[in-house]
């Protein structure tokens, strides 16, 4: 057991800690409240096309895209685990475990925003019933939890439990989306406790 040169109490944090800390809150906080404010601002257009789909054939679509994107967020969230020795059985990850997670997550961004696009341009940020409500403020929070995530990878300066903190909170944000959005409309409209 390591010995301690004197009690944490005494250890003051650096400036730089502070603000990287300061930043990595302030900044994933700014952008879902940017993306809820575009979106409580703006006017709905409900003709709006994905991918050359209208209508309930968007929606359709939306779902399916959906429905990838928790597949690769589960994906994910088990690389991470096996990255970090989390998994039983297995040891720490390799390197190509390490980019397989980068390149995945990249892609889980990217089949992301056109989702998110189609969401805010068609409909906005609705709180008219608690299951579309609980959509909107998870779509905000997908993207703030992504800054988070990106933020504390790329920094050495802010805590090591902040990046299975922002990982946790980007696979509950998907995860919400998909209950919420994508096995509703797969669903017949219908979900459990929504």
């Amino acid at each position: 057991m390591p010995t301690s040169t004197g009690p944490r109490s005494h250890r003051r944090p650096s400036p730089a800690r502070g603000a990287f800390l300061a930043l990595g809150v302030a900044l994933p906080v700014a952008t879902a409240v940017a993306i809820w404010l575009i979106g409580d601002h703006h006017t709905p257009q409900y003709t709006t096309s994905l991918f050359g789909e209208e209508g309930d054939a968007a929606v359709t679509l939306k779902a399916r895209l959906g429905t990838a994107l928790f597949g690769l967020a589960v994906i994910q969230l088990l690389l991470a685990l096996w990255m970090y020795g989390r998994l039983p059985g297995l040891t720490a990850a390799s390197r190509p475990v390490r980019i397989t997670h980068r390149v995945l997550g990249w892609g889980a961004f990217l089949l992301s925003v056109p989702i998110a696009y189609h969401c805010v341009r068609t409909y906005g940020v609705e709180t008219t019933d608690t299951r579309v409500h609980l959509h909107s403020i998870a779509g905000c929070a997908l993207y703030g939890a992504f800054v988070a995530k990106v933020l504390v990878v790329r920094s050495r300066h802010l805590p090591g439990w902040l990046l299975p903190a922002a990982g946790g909170a980007l696979f509950v944000a998907i995860g919400l989306l998909w209950y919420s959005a994508a096995l509703w409309a797969l669903n017949d409209y219908e979900v459990p406790g929504l």
